[in-house]
């Protein structure tokens, strides 16, 4: 129990909540747009376990890269790594197990899944080098998060859709806009040690706003998402829920006070991801019955 707890905080397991509603809905939608049902329980178990371990080894190979930048980062210096809880040789071998239940899971649902395992696998590593090298990091971020929900398509259906790219395009822009928000607290560390981030590249003020656009489009986004997949009321209510949610977001966040950016973080982000997913599935079912 130590050693899951132990890797558990490593990997960050509650933050999983971001990405896995919408590897679900991905998967959820797919299902009931080419077969009129919902998926059957073998894919639910294989895009579970995919999703488990792409997380699990993208985190533990980010806190691998990171370690040293994490040591000098009094936010982040008190992770695992840093701290000796987890030894580097203990986080490569959990990386790797990781990623080959991700390379088992991809194999076991179709072939086209399998295949496009190559492309994953480079954001799941490239994310963790993009803050050296560009401010679009947030963007790179959030285009791996969305091959969650891209994932769960193609899981069931084997191809793509463009309810599939609006979904994952949802995924991508809602957590590039928070990650802003994130490393906001970070913008004195990164410039002093010539890491890129919107918040060091155009100061916090302008990267709330960039944020705020971000998840203006959010909604934008959700709201496209009716026009390729029969959806209706009940999901249309989960996207209000959504926009009160961001709205509320933006206002614990401001410039000179960074206090709440954990309850905007984590909290709000939290609700965000289970009320799409929730209210998008009850749509999906009260269609299917």
């Amino acid at each position: 129990m130590n050693v899951l707890v132990k890797f558990g905080r490593l990997v960050k397991f509650e933050h999983t909540i971001f990405a896995l509603p919408y590897a679900y809905l991905g998967m959820i939608l797919a299902s009931f747009q080419a077969y009129g049902t919902l998926p059957s329980w073998r894919v639910f178990f294989w895009v579970t376990l995919a999703m488990v371990g792409a997380r699990s080894s993208a985190m533990a190979l980010n806190r691998l890269i990171d370690r040293a930048i994490d040591a000098k980062n009094p936010r982040t210096s008190n992770r695992e790594i840093p701290r000796g809880i987890v030894s580097v040789t203990e986080a490569v071998i959990f990386s790797t197990v990781s990623l080959v239940v991700l390379m088992i899971s991809a194999w076991a649902l179709n072939d086209l899944c399998f295949k496009l395992l190559p492309i994953a696998v480079v954001f799941l590593v490239g994310y963790s080098y993009a803050k050296r090298y560009t401010w679009t990091c947030h963007i790179v971020l959030g285009v791996t998060d969305a091959l969650a929900a891209l994932g769960g398509w193609i899981a069931v259906t084997g191809d793509f859709h463009p309810a599939a790219w609006i979904l994952g395009g949802i995924v991508a822009v809602w957590i590039a806009g928070f990650d802003i928000i994130y490393a906001c607290q970070d913008v004195e560390f990164d410039r002093a040690h010539r890491l890129h981030s919107i918040p060091a590249r155009f100061g916090v003020k302008n990267a709330l706003l960039i944020a705020k656009a971000l998840h203006i489009l959010t909604i934008i986004l959700f709201l496209s998402l009716p026009q390729v997949i029969d959806l209706g009321w009940i999901y249309y209510v989960g996207v209000v829920l959504i926009a009160i949610l961001l709205i509320m977001e933006h206002r614990l966040v401001k410039p000179d006070d960074m206090s709440n950016i954990h309850t905007a973080f984590f909290t709000i982000n939290s609700y965000i991801a289970s009320v799409a997913f929730i209210f998008t599935f009850a749509n999906v079912l009260v269609n299917i019955l």
